[in-house]
């Protein structure tokens, strides 16, 4: 007969598990992967706390908090994350939407709240929580997100049709180095991009999860970690209207190099903004 294993008593084990394997925050972590195998929110675990584990959830819970001490990232164990306020499938083709990356979406609708049939391009759609975001809070807005990845495309395809916005928010298959490609952009209003900005120099000192786990050219360019931002602004004349404006998220230390590309590009109105950790975050300007 197999043991019996009750709710409470699987948490408590599986935190000190996730502790002695060096995973930070390893309650939080044992609660949220059980919580996903029961189809539950966090805290209610603790509403059946002395319901027995079935040997199905057993089975699921150890493959999971295996994965987990092995370095795994906990949104893509569990298939899903948050992102302003929407619930986004992930898997490991498209990188983690972060919650700096929140400010990025709040700091264009704050600049745009109420104006009418806007044109948004966004370069490097990952799991599509930017394009996506973005229409939901701009609601008569449309929006072309392109990546490179064909994975990532298909991921932010299935998030638009889950939030269903696919009327408005289009993801294709491109490279924006792609010069076939950029020659039928045209006249967008908003030109946003969170791009692969981690220098190659760079990428060995990331942490595991992000390192060994999440999809690399979502995080380096394998070069100096700054080639999409003059890509993109070298396009600015040819894909931009005379008043659109441009929205970056950066790395740390890029904000005074990248202001600079703006200025010598011929942009005004640019800002600097920092993130919750006081690091400056995104720059966004206005062109001219």
């Amino acid at each position: 007969m197999s043991e019996i294993l009750t709710v409470l008593q699987a948490t408590r084990l599986s935190e000190e598990y996730l502790r002695k394997k060096g995973i930070s925050e390893p309650r939080a972590n044992a609660e949220l992967l059980l919580a996903g195998i029961l189809n539950c929110k966090r805290l209610d675990i603790y509403l059946q706390f002395d319901r027995p584990l079935n040997e199905k959830e057993k089975a699921l819970y150890r493959e999971y908090l295996s994965r987990r001490a092995a370095g795994e990232p906990l949104q893509y164990i569990l298939g899903e994350t948050d992102f302003f306020g929407l619930k986004f499938k992930i898997d490991s083709s498209v990188l983690i939407p972060r919650p700096e990356t929140e400010l990025l979406v709040e700091e264009i609708i704050k600049d745009n709240a109420g104006k009418k049939e806007l044109r948004i391009f966004e370069i490097g759609s990952g799991s599509g929580n930017i394009a996506i975001a973005l229409r939901k809070n701009l609601s008569d807005a449309e929006v072309l997100s392109i990546d490179i990845s064909a994975a990532a495309v298909r991921i932010a395809r299935e998030n638009a049709r889950l939030h269903s916005v696919s009327e408005y928010v289009r993801f294709e298959k491109a490279d924006i180095f792609d010069d076939s490609f950029v020659e039928n952009l045209h006249n967008f209003d908003i030109v946003v991009s969170n791009p692969p900005y981690v220098s190659a120099k760079e990428f060995d000192q990331l942490q595991k999860e992000i390192r060994e786990f999440e999809p690399k050219e979502a995080v380096t360019d394998f070069g100096d970690g700054l080639s999409f931002y003059k890509r993109i602004l070298e396009l600015a004349d040819k894909i931009m209207k005379s008043d659109g404006q441009i929205y970056f998220e950066i790395g740390h230390g890029q904000a005074e190099y990248v202001s600079a590309l703006l200025t010598e590009k011929g942009f005004e109105k640019i800002e600097v903004k920092n993130d919750f950790n006081g690091i400056a975050r995104i720059v966004k300007g206005e062109w001219r």
